[in-house]
């Protein structure tokens, strides 16, 4: 049965379960006595080891409870930090919805002014139009690493180079490419000025082996973003409450495994793909989406005109295939892609989109398994002589 859902959550490696049990510990890392002071270096340590893999300073880390929050933290923490005169906030089209709940949430409250960035037809952040937005002034800038549904990788370097042009803080969210990228915070960062370019950076545990509920937010040693919670001076006075030791250390050890084999693993899941984009063309009305080279190995993004996604996630889940069609955090609800709809793609291609994703446990044979299912599928939905417009 081919699990192809990566995106949404990937399965619990091994390791880090074996790790997550090993770090269970008593003492509350806060706590002066003994089985404090264990859990307080167990913690640390996993904080290390996070920074060595996103390349950032080891104060840097703060552990969150996942990538909404990490996200929620930076975009909502640096609002409210900002000069009370910066009303603006760049948001580029097609971010995850995390990122546009957030911002749509400081535009009602707080009377926020949204700056929309478009996308190219390949899913792509315009970086000539980002640096033209973001040099009028923000309270935040954001972009995706690579985007959450399509694949489509962005050129961080020059967005975040671009906020630091502008004097503009900048928050990356990395949770969809954590484990397929290089992440290097430190060099994204640049020389930029303390309260420029980038300024924090989201991941996120579940994406790549490690248990829902783990994540953290990267904050640069000299921004000051305001908590979301109060209660506690833990990790900076930017995340109060217990810290959880386990979850630190499974976040920890994933990344790591992910780092270690991130090169090896992107060859592999691009023969993959490509096996799989092969073995489709038996029907050529089925068409890929987003950016053919700069993108995911992990992601195929598929339009599959005259039938809708819904109907095509029953099918193939009768057929034993696990697959989406966008974000899996829309409470279940299947709807139109927002993402295809920045792409500028027409007609009801937003609501005719399948998203697959593979991982680590993603064989040949789940590739051709889930190929034939998709191709008998989409001709049970619209036969080879119909019109897509008129199924």
């Amino acid at each position: 049965m081919p699990y192809l859902d990566y995106a949404a959550t990937a399965p619990l490696r091994p390791e880090v379960r074996e790790a997550w049990n090993e770090a269970q510990t008593t003492g509350n890392a806060s706590s002066v006595h003994g089985d404090g002071q264990r859990a307080r270096r167990i913690l640390e340590d996993a904080r290390e080891r996070l920074a060595a893999v996103l390349d950032c300073d080891r104060l840097e880390v703060v552990f969150t409870s996942g990538g909404t929050e990490a996200i929620n933290l930076a975009l909502k923490g640096l609002w409210w930090s900002r000069r009370p005169e910066t009303r603006a906030i760049v948001l580029p089209d097609g971010e995850h919805h995390a990122t546009m709940d957030a911002a749509e949430w400081l535009r009602t409250a707080e009377g926020a002014e949204v700056r929309d960035v478009p996308l190219d037809d390949l899913g792509r952040i315009r970086a000539d139009r980002f640096a033209e937005v973001v040099e009028s002034g923000a309270a935040w800038a954001t972009a995706l690493a690579a985007n959450n549904e399509v694949g489509t990788i962005n050129d961080v370097e020059a967005l975040t180079a671009a906020s630091a042009a502008a004097g503009v803080p900048m928050h990356v969210d990395a949770v969809a490419a954590l484990g397929h990228l290089p992440m290097s915070f430190r060099r994204w960062r640049g020389d930029a000025d303390p309260a420029a370019g980038l300024v924090a950076l989201s991941v996120s545990g579940h994406k790549i082996g490690a248990p829902v509920g783990t994540g953290a937010l990267v904050v640069s040693r000299a921004a000051t973003p305001a908590p979301l919670l109060h209660g506690g001076g833990q990790q900076r006075g930017l995340r109060a409450g217990t810290q959880d030791v386990a979850g630190a250390t499974a976040l920890a050890v994933a990344a790591e495994l992910a780092e270690r084999e991130r090169a090896d693993e992107d060859m592999r899941l691009a023969g993959l793909r490509e096996r799989l984009l092969v073995a489709l063309r038996a029907d050529p009305r089925i068409r890929l989406l987003g950016d053919p080279a700069r993108r995911l190995a992990s992601n195929v993004h598929l339009l599959l005109p005259g039938a809708t996604g819904e109907s095509m996630l029953y099918l193939l889940d009768m057929s034993g295939v696990s697959a989406s069609t966008g974000s899996a955090c829309q409470a279940g609800v299947t709807e139109a892609s927002h993402v295809v709809e920045a792409m500028g793609i027409p007609g009801e291609a937003p609501r005719q989109v399948l998203r697959l994703t593979m991982g680590p446990a993603t064989t040949a044979a789940d590739v051709d398994a889930a190929a034939q299912a998709i191709l008998s599928s989409y001709a049970r939905l619209v036969p080879p002589d119909a019109d897509p417009a008129t199924s």
